[in-house]
């Protein structure tokens, strides 16, 4: 059971009303976690608005949802890995290759790189070296993709936070932990 009231879209009023009926036409549904962001218009506003932004970003949706499976993954957060695999899916991924994400592997070397800096954000709260940033230029990234993946990072740090601390009920299908050690 959530730890906070979810909202109820159709009790909703104003802006918050608004961005709610934005989310359901984008899911088809309202989900949980944005309803549980909803006691916070300015959350909800904040959060939704940077799903827009990265999803029109240089980042590929793909490589975005991998990286958040690998975020998720390591947090421990089942509500967040099962909305990411099953949009990753959506997005051109295959079960194998959600499923590598998930331990911050990848057969695509550039996937690779990406997976591995995200998780060395998050395994070292944000403190990487020249020699991290210099292996995701190596691999063919440019500034603003390497920006881009620390808000990916950034984005679904707050989203498995938001669903860790309040408990937010789980309604994606449920996808098996890996339980991935720090790097």
């Amino acid at each position: 059971m959530s730890r906070l009231h979810l909202i109820d879209p159709a009790q909703a009023t104003g802006t918050r009303k608004e961005l709610l009926q934005q989310i359901h036409g984008a899911f088809g549904a309202t989900p949980a976690m944005f309803r549980a962001v909803a006691n916070s218009t300015a959350a909800l506003q904040s959060m939704w608005g940077a799903f827009g932004a990265l999803g029109s970003g240089v980042i590929p949706a793909k490589l975005g949802e991998q990286i958040a499976v690998a975020v998720a993954d390591r947090n421990d957060c089942e509500y967040c890995l099962a909305a990411h695999t099953m949009l990753g899916r959506k997005a051109g991924a295959s079960t194998a290759e959600m499923a590598a994400a998930q331990q911050g592997e990848s057969t695509d070397p550039q996937t690779a790189a990406a997976l591995r800096f995200a998780l060395q954000l998050v395994d070292n709260r944000g403190q990487v070296g020249d020699a991290d940033v210099q292996a995701l230029r190596e691999a063919g990234f440019n500034d603003e993709q390497i920006v881009e993946i620390l808000a990916h990072v950034a984005l679904n740090l707050f989203t498995n936070y938001m669903n860790l601390a309040f408990q937010v009920p789980l309604d994606f299908p449920a996808v098996k932990r890996r339980g991935t050690q720090p790097l």
